[in-house]
């Protein structure tokens, strides 16, 4: 089915040229907790966030017990490794940029480290499992991805946690990288994460995040571009039911010239104080001639008492470039596109799945692993069939 677009869109978000204003841009970066302030909920990077959820991440209160195990399955010819805190390979790229990123980079133990040869393709995914067991923990993932190598990466949360963690993305001078990122928590888990990709010469970088669970969920994809023919590609979905709070926060960074992004995230909403926020900040500094951008956020409001908070953000500080732009769209549920399909015997329950489906078909698509699509449709499905 085509893409079903909201109805009463809206659109929200300024192009600004000039200096960047944003607290995301201009917040400092560092691996120092004190280097950051405990918010208190009126910071800029933080209005949108209950802190009282966090369970102490934000603020130092909460301590690591354990209760989240990582396994990971790869094909031949990829190393893993688990490693310790001194480890060179960590913190290629970037550093933490918020006082939980910080706080996360400070407090584990050992790293998962994935790494992917030179000239390596590989024909399988390697996957990434991180199951909670009820417990407060702290992690470190770093994925490299060696020159013109290409690689599929699965990394699914799954179970109870309350989880902090930054994941990095090392891309090689004209390597391709896919990461499939999977929030199927329980109902309370908390997981907030900063998602760093350094993408290097005409390398290609894809995410794909899809959020479906936990009570809190709150990610902050970044990329980065190493050198000139970077290109990146960011999608999302999201899932938010009654009560849950998913966040997601984008910055890429376009300080290299001639490099490329697309951003597009799409979410559905449904159930009292279910409540989303999506921030997209792209930065273009003057030296980036020739970059191209574009972001793009649709919201469905399937019932009444849900709440979307949706910021797009462009920064332009040079005139030489091939485009940029963004649009943002939030609406209610389409009942004349349900009458439509009911009036053609289609019971209303099945024209709901069926329109919300087309909506995040697209984006499913990008997964490009079709148990995985199917096993997420299927909770898309079940998540709509509850509401009824």
């Amino acid at each position: 089915m085509a893409e079903t677009i909201p109805a009463g869109a809206t659109t929200e978000g300024a192009i600004q040229v000039g200096h960047p204003r944003d607290a995301r841009v201009s917040a400092p970066a560092s691996y120092d907790v004190a280097d950051f302030p405990v918010p208190h909920g009126r910071e800029e990077e933080w209005r949108f966030t209950p802190l009282e959820r966090l369970r102490g991440l934000h603020d130092g209160t909460a301590v690591a017990d354990g209760g989240v195990k990582v396994e990971v399955t790869a094909p031949q010819g990829v190393t893993v490794e688990t490693v310790g805190r001194d480890d060179a390979r960590l913190g290629k790229a970037g550093k933490p940029v918020d006082r939980v990123a910080a706080q996360a980079y400070s407090s584990f133990e050992k790293a998962s480290l994935v790494s992917v040869p030179k000239d390596t393709v590989l024909t399988e995914p390697v996957r990434i499992a991180v199951h909670g067991a009820g417990g407060t923990a702290y992690g470190h993932q770093v994925i490299e991805v060696g020159a013109f190598a290409e690689a599929v990466v699965v990394i699914d949360h799954t179970g109870d946690a309350v989880l902090a963690a930054n994941v990095e993305y090392v891309i090689g001078d004209g390597a391709k990288l896919t990461v499939v990122s999977v929030q199927d928590w329980d109902d309370k888990a908390v997981h907030i994460a900063q998602h760093t990709a350094l993408v290097g010469r005409d390398a290609s970088f894809k995410s794909v995040i899809v959020t479906l669970g936990g009570d809190l969920v709150r990610l902050s994809p970044r990329v980065i571009y190493g050198a000139p023919g970077g290109e990146a590609d960011l999608y999302g979905l999201y899932f938010t039911d009654k009560g849950q709070h998913q966040e997601h926060r984008l910055f890429i960074d376009h300080d290299t010239p001639h490099c490329r992004s697309n951003v597009a995230y799409k979410g559905a909403l449904q159930g009292q104080d279910a409540h989303a926020v999506w921030i997209g900040d792209v930065l273009i500094r003057a030296e980036a001639e020739g970059t191209d951008t574009y972001e793009l956020n649709r919201n469905l409001v399937l019932t009444d008492g849900a709440r979307v908070d949706s910021v797009p953000n462009l920064e332009i500080e040079t005139g030489e470039i091939v485009g940029a732009g963004h649009a943002s769209a939030t609406g209610r549920f389409d009942d004349e596109q349900l009458f439509y399909l009911m009036a053609r015997g289609i019971p209303e329950g099945e024209a709901r799945r069926l329109v919300v489906r087309g909506f995040f078909g697209e984006l499913i698509q990008q997964i490009g692993l079709p148990e995985l699509e199917e096993r997420l449709m299927a909770k898309i499905d079940a998540e709509l069939e509850a509401s009824v």
